[in-house]
């Protein structure tokens, strides 16, 4: 499990210097996901996150924390579909109308949560 929370926090690292780079790509790519079958899949994506964020927890660097933000995760995930795709699209309409320097800022607080999940959960060296 844990080389899968790894991977996903790759990914989300990875995602987020890319939205440093090119706010614009990171708006298109996340409006790839504004259909029902794209909510599914990122909802799902938040499940398999938080499910092995959370088997990994017992050997990372912060057992009780990533344990929470695994269970955490698990529940979003589960409520993400719920959501709705047109309450989605008007989220993004407005978080993407904030402009760039907005879209940089939370692109580099998705970079460093994935790689302080990375580094939480690799072992320790």
């Amino acid at each position: 499990m844990r080389v899968v929370a790894l991977i996903i926090c790759l990914l989300l690292s990875v995602v987020g210097a890319l939205g440093v780079a090119s706010p614009a790509r990171l708006v298109s790519l996340v409006r790839s996901f504004q259909t029902p079958v794209g909510l599914l899949f990122a909802a799902a994506l938040r499940v398999v996150l938080g499910v092995a964020l959370f088997f990994s927890a017992p050997g990372s660097r912060a057992p009780e924390l990533i344990g929470v933000v695994g269970i955490a995760t698990i529940v979003m995930g589960v409520i993400t579909p719920f959501f709705g795709v047109e309450r989605f699209r008007r989220l993004l309409d407005s978080w993407s109308a904030q402009g760039s320097v907005f879209l940089r800022g939370w692109a580099i607080l998705a970079m460093l949560l994935g790689l302080s999940l990375m580094y939480a959960i690799a072992p320790a060296l």
